[in-house]
């Protein structure tokens, strides 16, 4: 996973595809604003393999998540071992 931070999102390249978070970082806080993975990848996992990455690097530099996108949101709720880092 690569942070773009010019473009202000998580990029995931998986065969010649990328899926990405759009995100806006506030202090310790990290909204993620939407998901995108290409009709190429959808169904393969990328977007959950993304998500996965972003909230290992959330914990990693002390961040808070807020899901503001429908996916994220839904990824987190069904994968608990990461609700400690929702910002509530």
């Amino acid at each position: 996973m690569k942070d773009n931070q010019l473009q202000s999102r998580f990029e995931l390249e998986v065969e010649n595809e990328i899926a990405y978070a759009d995100y806006r970082k506030d202090g310790n806080l990290l909204h993620i604003k939407y998901v995108y993975a290409p009709p190429a990848l959808r169904g393969t996992g990328a977007a959950g393999k993304l998500m996965k990455e972003i909230m290992e690097t959330a914990r990693t530099k002390n961040m808070k998540v807020n899901p503001v996108c429908g996916y994220a949101a839904s990824w987190i709720q069904r994968h608990k071992e990461f609700h400690d880092l929702l910002d509530n």
